[in-house]
Formats: C-alpha cells, sequence, structure tokens
C-alpha cells in the first residue's frame, strides 16, 4: 500500500496499537534517548513507536522507533512481512537467474527500466503540504526539536533526514541518510562517508571547480522514502525510484523555493541550502551504531537558506547506538529485499543474515549450494566485491541446510567443521568507515570463513562424517503418539 504521508503511516500505527502517545514534558536532550532505548530494547510488548506531544515546549511533536520491529518496518513498506519484499522482487526478475556477471547487470537495467516505463519514476508537483510556511528571511534551526542523543556528543543532531544532491557533472540525484550536526541555528555537519554517494558529489564538485553543491534534507514524508535513503543502491539510480516501486505509485517531488533540487511533496519538514566543497569543519564526536562515539573528522558544512514546513509538522528522529535499536530492522530490510539482488550475481546463494551483533557491517553469514573446490571462497571474494557488501569484516559461508538466521546452528557448524589453518581467508582492503578497530581510515583487515563440508580436493583425506539425524518414519510416528506421553 501507499501512504499518503507519515501521518497516514502514523495513523495505522495508532489503530494497530502500534504506537504510544507521550503526553507528559520531556526534553530532547538525553531524555528522548533514553526512553527511547529502554523501548527498544525491552520487552517486545512494550515496543512500540513513540509520539513525544510536548518536546521541550517548541510545540512540534517527535516520533521516533517508527521501524524498531519487524512487524512496522515491514508495513512502512506496504508488506505484512520482511520476506514479502524478496518475494516481490523475486517474482520481477523471474522467470529465469541470469548466468554470469554481464547478463546480470543487463538483467537489473531492464528491471529499472521497466519501473521507468510504467510509471514508477519521482513525478513533480506544483504544490506541496511541505510548503505551507516557508522561512527564508531568517531560518533557524532553533525552531526545531532536534536530539542531542548521548551525554558525549558533540551537539544536537538531525538523524533520520533525506539529503538530496545532485552530481555536478551529470544531474543524477542521490538520496542518502546521513547524520547531520547543528553548528548553530544556520548550519550543519553533514557527515556523509567516503563510500557513500553524497560524498562522491563532493569530489566531484571539486573536480568540476563547482563552488557549491546545493542541498536539501527531507524529514518525514511517506515512510518508502525514508527507508529508501538508507538503500545501498548502485551509483545514479535514483531512491525514490525505488520508494515509488515499493508504494506501487510514483513519489510526488516538488521544486525546492531556494535550491535547484526537488524535495518529497509530502514531507513535514525541509531544509534547503548549499555546501562548499572547499568548506570542512570537525563534526562529532558522535554515539555511533557501533555502540562507540566516533571521534571528531573534518566533514562538509551545509548553509541553510531556507527551512520549510507543514502548518502544524510533526519531527521524526531516531537514534542510534549499542544494538540492537530501530536502524537494525532498517537494515534487515535492506538484507531481505536485496537478496534477489545478491542472487544475480552469486545465483548458488540460499540466505543470508547479517546479525544486529554484527552492526551491519562486521558479520556476513550466508549459505550456498556448495557444487566444486574452492566454491565457498568464490563466493566470499564475490561478496567482496559487491557494493557496500565489500566493507564486511568478516564473512562466514556455510552449507545450504544450515540456517543462517539461527546463530546457535550456525556457531555449532562454524566451530566443528573448520581448520582455522585450511579454511580462513585473510586479506586488506576496504572496511566501513566507522570501524575504530582499523588501523587506517576505511581501510584493514578483513577474514573469510568457509565453514563447508570439505573433500579430498579442499585437503581434507579424512571421510567428512554424516550429520546425526532421526528417521522420518520415527519422527512422523512420535508426532501421532506426542499426546500419549503426556508430554504436552
Amino acid at each position: 500500500m501507499a501512504y499518503r504521508d507519515l501521518r497516514d503511516f502514523l495513523r495505522r500505527l495508532e489503530e494497530a496499537g502500534e504506537l504510544v502517545r507521550i503526553r507528559a514534558p520531556v526534553s530532547a536532550e538525553l531524555e528522548i534517548t533514553e526512553i527511547a532505548d529502554r523501548v527498544m530494547k525491552g520487552p517486545a510488548a512494550r515496543n512500540k513507536a513513540l509520539w513525544f506531544e510536548n518536546v521541550d515546549g517548541k510545540g512540534i511533536p517527535v516520533v521516533i522507533n517508527l521501524f524498531g520491529t519487524p512487524r512496522r518496518m515491514a508495513w512502512a513498506l506496504g508488506v505484512e512481512d520482511l520476506e514479502d519484499l524478496r518475494r516481490r522482487l523475486e517474482a520481477l526478475l523471474r522467470p529465469e537467474l541470469p548466468q554470469g556477471v554481464g547478463e546480470a547487470l543487463e538483467r537489473l537495467g531492464q528491471v529499472l527500466g521497466a519501473l521507468r516505463s510504467i510509471g514508477l519514476g519521482p513525478r513533480r508537483v506544483s504544490r506541496a503540504p511541505c510548503q505551507e510556511v516557508v522561512e527564508t528571511e531568517q531560518p533557524s534551526l532553533d525552531r526545531l526539536p532536534i536530539l542531542k542523543c548521548w551525554p558525549k556528543d558533540g551537539g544536537r543532531y538531525i538523524t533520520l533526514g533525506q539529503v538530496i544532491t545532485r552530481d555536478p557533472r551529470t544531474g543524477k540525484r542521490n538520496v542518502g541518510l546521513y547524520r547531520l550536526q547543528v553548528h548553530d541555528e544556520r548550519t550543519l555537519g553533514v557527515h556523509w562517508q567516503i563510500h557513500k554517494g553524497g560524498a562522491e558529489h563532493e569530489r566531484a564538485a571539486r573536480e568540476v571547480g563547482a563552488e557549491r553543491i546545493p542541498i536539501a534534507v527531507a524529514l518525514g514524508g511517506d515512510p518508502a522514502c525514508i527507508w529508501a535513503a538508507s538503500a545501498p543502491l548502485p551509483p545514479d539510480i535514483d531512491e525514490y525510484l525505488l520508494a515509488g516501486w515499493l508504494r506501487g505509485r510514483p513519489v510526488e517531488m516538488v521544486r525546492c523555493v531556494t535550491q535547484p533540487l526537488e524535495v518529497p511533496a509530502s514531507a513535514e519538514i525541509v531544509i534547503e541550502g548549499y555546501i562548499d566543497p572547499r568548506e570542512q569543519r570537525l563534526e562529532g564526536p558522535f554515539g555511533d551504531h557501533t555502540g562507540y562515539y566516533t571521534p571528531p573528522e573534518p566533514f562538509p558544512v551545509m548553509h541553510i537558506t531556507a527551512i520549510t514546513h507543514r502548518r502544524d509538522p510533526i519531527y521524526p528522529t531516531t537514534i542510534v547506538g549499542r544494538p540492537p535499536v530501530e536502524d537494525y530492522w532498517m537494515g534487515k530490510a535492506t538484507e531481505r529485499l536485496f537478496l534477489p539482488l545478491v542472487r544475480l550475481f552469486l545465483p548458488e546463494v540460499v540466505d543470508y543474515n547479517m546479525p544486529a551483533e554484527g552492526v551491519f557491517h562486521n558479520l556476513v553469514i550466508v549459505s550456498i549450494r556448495k557444487r566444486f573446490p574452492g566454491h565457498a571462497r568464490k563466493v566470499i571474494f564475490g561478496l567482496w566485491g559487491l557494493g557496500l557488501l565489500s566493507l564486511a569484516k568478516c564473512i562466514v559461508v556455510v552449507d545450504e541446510w544450515v540456517d543462517v538466521h539461527n546463530l546457535s546452528e550456525v556457531a555449532w557448524q562454524v566451530l566443528g567443521n573448520v581448520d582455522w589453518k585450511r579454511d580462513v581467508v585473510i586479506v586488506e582492503g576496504p572496511v566501513d568507515h566507522l570501524d575504530h578497530a582499523a588501523p587506517l581510515r576505511a581501510y584493514g583487515g578483513k577474514i573469510g570463513i568457509d565453514a563447508t563440508a570439505k573433500g579430498p580436493e579442499e585437503g581434507h583425506p579424512r571421510v567428512w562424517p554424516e550429520r546425526i539425524e532421526m528417521s522420518p518414519e520415527i519422527r512422523a510416528l512420535v508426532d501421532r503418539r506426542w499426546e500419549e506421553y503426556g508430554l504436552a
């Protein structure tokens, strides 16, 4: 289903008992974080989206933990279960999976072209709710209930903004979910890491000698648009095209009032401005999704030229920190949706899991249909060559019968089946910008572990043992007689 806007989604959550309104006055400095963190990590029955109606007397309510369970994350993207995302994309990619990288790339291009041709690309409108109020004379961030999340953060941070830029060479749009530090009422620090599309636009601007990079930050809108900003799409693929496919209808866009950009018309708040590609300022520290503070580093500065919003805006936000928190489920949606795309390049992949304990980039567990010696290593290096999976610090490959989402089963398989001298690959390469263990920024050691069954052709001359399993006949017998045993 397509939500008209964030409010439409909030209504669904409230009607389903998935939203709690908090009328007590609260502070945007640390207090909301502590409340939200307890809710995210507490009992499942208490894990609800939160609507804070009275934040620091600013008159703008704050909503948080919108995507904090698999159910709410699935609803946000128009499905009942996150696995439905995979099934929808698989149906689009069939009838036959391609063979080889060239055919996979061709198929991906055909799919994206099909989405455009059936009218799911963004559509421009002339009037928009996000521009009911326009502030260009004295736009001020101080009017917004922006959170300070953790005690040692460098300041207040916007954490759920769709950051919109265009490549100064091609004009192609990029939308990223980057944190933004409030330096003062009219400037923001833009933390786009070196592997991200926004950072590429900054590099391109310096190369062509551009003096300014137009930038806009959209808060709210259809939740599919919010999530799409976090999706690791190939360069030059419009995130709002993906959002349109998820919604089943185009994302309506409106021109900014001071910058040559377009933003989702249904957004709650839009911040417009520009970046001077020659200017940087220290940004941070920031309590990050690794569970540690990211230290201060120089990042670009956004100078604000306008703030537009609805007459009664709602401020959406999130917190990151020691997992699991809300962003884990945003990442899980990405994992489920992108499984068919991984299979385009590596058809032997059965499933994969990026568990919360690995904070997205530290651990990828993948099961494969093994067919030849060295097959697991082929998959390890193949994944290290795929988009942002190239940043994975540890890839573990298991046989197809292993449930990659059952960490106990994975640990049993790995610890019992791996010879640490023979089955481990250690290399150096790109790692996540936030990886504090790497000796160099965004570059460090990575490990691949082959936990599949081995034969003589892979250096294991002994007979590989057979797994212990009860016969199907006895399992069926015990199923039939279970109540007789008095153990129910």
